[in-house]
């Protein structure tokens, strides 16, 4: 059986290993800009979170105030039937 001696100098492994650089160069570069839009991403719904827990404070504050004017009206009304003189 004859035997194929192959050349171990090569000039494709060479090429390959450019365009493996190059390939590797733009991967690192999509995956770079893919980092900085999911950064402004993540920076954009940090500020979003932050109005949001601003404007439930608001509505919570709100909530309060009106419960306190519902107590206050229905207090008002029991105490104006307990002063009603009895009609009867």
């Amino acid at each position: 059986m004859p035997t194929r001696e192959t050349s171990k100098k090569s000039k494709r492994p060479v090429a390959r290993k450019a365009a493996g650089q190059s390939d590797l160069a733009s991967a690192v570069e999509r995956l770079e800009g893919r980092i900085s839009a999911l950064q402004a991403e993540r920076d954009g719904l940090v500020a979003e979170l932050k109005a949001a827990r601003a404007r439930v404070g608001e509505l919570e504050a709100l909530q309060k105030d009106a419960v306190n004017r519902i107590d206050w009206v229905i207090d008002s009304l029991h105490n104006l039937v307990e002063e009603k003189p009895d009609s009867q």
